[in-house]
């Protein structure tokens, strides 16, 4: 199997530069030992974690700009991780969750890419309850309401790692499924507000999504 592509990229936040490798593109594919099919990651899956994409970004921005001070702060479903670079350069407390077995690595090389301390990563999923995880004070994710399913289990998810008192952010580019989310979210005790994103006029097509906002008190 001929080794992966990647590429080196800088993005720039204001008057910080974030520099990361990405995949090379969308037909990128290594699992050698198939611990990414045992998973249940398929090989057409399998590069979505290894690129940048809009809703990624915007949640970036978005980090860059909030009030996290003092936070304690996870990341679900991070990919690459750009809005952990980003809050990890703040100097925040971040910590990074995924599925996908490389998205430590690719996480960890970036962080060395920007001299940065060094992101708890654990590799769970949804439906894992013994991540030791902890509890969190702000939770954060970008394009996680992939299928229909992703509703309960990402809602049940966020509310084992949600302290009482939790803020959550996603920015969702808008499959569908935001509303049934949301609904949900409000019988756990979230009020809900949803806008568009201001950090989406360069990207090449339109961004037809939301930021998806929930607070507890």
């Amino acid at each position: 199997m001929p080794k992966i592509r990647v590429c080196y990229k800088t993005i720039e936040f204001g008057d910080t530069d974030i520099h990361v490798r990405t995949l090379r593109d969308k037909q990128q594919y290594s699992d050698d030992g198939g611990e990414a099919l045992k998973r249940g990651i398929s090989s057409a899956l399998w590069p979505l974690f290894g690129v940048i994409w809009p809703s990624g970004e915007i949640l970036a921005r978005l980090m860059h700009d909030q009030d996290v001070e003092g936070l304690g702060i996870l990341e679900i479903g991070c990919g690459i991780g750009l809005a952990s670079l980003v809050l990890n350069q703040r100097l925040m407390d971040i910590t990074a969750t995924d599925y996908h077995p490389e998205a430590e690595g690719f996480l960890q090389h970036n962080v060395k890419l920007n001299d940065g301390k060094e992101i708890p990563f654990v590799c769970t999923g949804w439906e894992d309850e013994d991540s030791e995880l902890g509890k969190f004070d702000l939770i954060i994710g970008s394009d996680l309401l992939y299928e229909r399913g992703h509703v309960e289990v990402l809602a049940s998810f966020i509310e084992r790692h949600a302290k009482a008192a939790c803020d959550v952010i996603l920015v969702d580019p808008g499959r569908g499924y935001h509303a049934r989310f949301s609904k949900k979210m409000v019988t756990l005790g979230y009020s809900h507000t949803q806008e568009r994103p201001q950090h989406s006029d360069d990207f090449e097509q339109p961004f037809k999504g939301q930021i998806l906002s929930y607070h507890r008190a």
